[in-house]
């Protein structure tokens, strides 16, 4: 059975480079703020095609002007969260939301 994903981007039209790496425990990928994004390379196929489909919506936000962080902060839509005080990768926090919500 063909696992099929219908992502909210032409993937073809990407500009910004995927990377594998072996990412920290229970961090599958992540988007960096030059709209790069590395995935963990234990991913499976299906798996993989899932969370670059949500680091892609990252990528769309960062490309918007929505979402950059720094090593202490992540910004949103002129908010700013301390990364102290945040369980990163909660689907609750609003950057992600949107990420889980069309990836």
């Amino acid at each position: 059975m063909a696992f099929k994903i219908n992502p909210p981007y032409d993937r073809s039209k990407m500009d910004q480079p995927i990377y594998f790496a072996n990412l920290e425990e229970g961090v599958l990928g992540k988007t960096n703020n030059n709209a790069s994004v590395v995935l963990d390379e234990g991913l499976g196929v299906e798996d993989q095609a899932k969370v670059e489909a949500h680091e892609l919506i990252h990528v769309g936000q960062i490309k918007r002007g929505d979402l950059s962080y720094d090593d202490e902060n992540v910004y949103w839509k002129g908010e700013t969260y301390s990364r102290k005080k945040m369980n990163e990768g909660d689907a609750a926090l609003p950057w992600e939301a949107e990420a889980y919500n069309n990836a």
